[in-house]
Parts: structure tokens; sequence; C-alpha cells
């Protein structure tokens, strides 16, 4: 009972984490970007998980992703949709294409959701 309120805490300070806004320049996340991307492709990948963060993200708790909605990038909040805007803003424009979808399904449910940064 203990370590599953310590884990239902620890997700709860991640989702506020995760909500608020990051304060980081786009200059500043277009460098971290290069810096996964580099090290993603000297590994010889074509793609990436960026992030994973929990379904409660999103206003329908990831049901328009995982339906492959139009519109679902409007579900977003917080952290996943500052990245979306960045992708859609900086690197969508540079050929990138981006996957939202849901990563696990813990008791038949969704779960997580991933970020993946594609390239070819």
């Amino acid at each position: 009972m203990r370590r599953r309120n310590a884990a239902e805490d620890e997700k709860k300070q991640l989702i506020d984490r995760l909500s608020k806004p990051t304060g980081v320049s786009d200059e500043e996340r277009m460098k971290r970007a290069a810096a996964i991307i580099n090290r993603a492709v000297s590994n010889g990948l074509t793609e990436v998980e960026v992030v994973r963060f929990p379904n409660s993200m999103c206003t329908d708790k990831g049901r328009a992703i995982n339906q492959q909605e139009p519109g679902w990038e409007e579900t977003l909040t917080g952290l996943p949709k500052e990245l979306y805007q960045f992708w859609k803003t900086h690197l969508e424009p540079r050929g990138y294409r981006i996957k939202y979808q849901i990563a696990d399904w813990p008791n038949g449910m969704p779960g997580d959701v991933a970020i993946t940064l594609m390239w070819s």
C-alpha cells in the first residue's frame, strides 16, 4: 500500500511538472533536439522516442491519439503540447515526422503516450 501511494504521489508530481510551462527557449530546444538526433543517427537509427507522458496529459486521456482522429493534437496539454508546437514550427519544415501513440496498456487500458521523432 505504501509503495502504491508513493508511486501515485510520484506520478502526481510528474504530471504537475509536465503541466507547467517549461520556459525552455526554442534555441535551447533546438540544441537539445540536435543532440538527440545526432546521437541516434550515429547509432544508425532513423527514429527516436523523445519522451513518454501519462495519458492524463491529454484532455481525453489519449483516446483521439489512439484512434488517430484528425485534430488529436488539440487534446495535448503542457509539455506534450509544447513539443508538438516546436516540431510543427521548426522540425516539420526540415522533413522530420512525429508520432504520438499509446505506449503501454496496463490492465488492458491505455497507459502512457510516447512521442517518437522520425527521419529518413
